[in-house]
């Protein structure tokens, strides 16, 4: 990860995105305590940790990306962040997911617009990417309402992408 990106709090309405740490990641991930190990300051909502949540957390604490834990009112819905930062150019692909019971309620909007308008702001990032399955029309309507445009199909999936500055 570039030294120049410096996670932070980001605001998404009545969202607030939480920077997850490598030694948080890696303890929500170990598999060593029952039940979800404690969240400073913050609860786990219902239906969270998801069934995709292990495999963003994972990837933070392994040092390989950015990740922050989605909040609403000191209540963990859901997580987003990074799938990697090639270093050097200038592109990120970010991956979010919400609990179930928090879905259809426009927070992956606003989770995605936050994030997405977090990244374009950094100097370093000319380019923010994502990918969703075709058939999951919330996130691509989350994407597109966030700016994103499609920029054609990979590996089965669609991918959309926002250039920055």
């Amino acid at each position: 990860m570039p030294a120049e990106l410096n996670q932070t709090p980001i605001t998404a309405g009545d969202l607030v995105l939480r920077p997850v740490s490598q030694a948080l990641a890696a303890e929500l991930t170990s598999g060593n305590s029952p039940g979800i190990p404690a969240l400073p300051g913050m609860t786990a909502g219902e239906g969270w940790p998801h069934e995709d949540s292990l495999d963003g957390l994972t990837m933070v604490a392994k040092g390989r990306a950015l990740g922050w834990l989605v909040t609403l009112d000191g209540v963990v819905v859901g997580e987003c962040g990074t799938h990697a930062l090639a270093e050097g150019s200038g592109e990120v692909e970010i991956g979010y997911g919400l609990a179930a019971p928090y879905r259809g309620r426009g927070y992956g909007r606003a989770v995605v617009r936050a994030l997405s308008q977090w990244f374009a702001a950094q100097p370093t990032v000319t380019l923010v990417l994502a990918h969703t399955d075709p058939a999951n029309v919330p996130s691509r309507r989350s994407l597109e309402s966030a700016g994103f445009r499609l920029d054609g199909e990979e590996d089965g999936e669609c991918r959309y992408v926002l250039t920055t500055g």
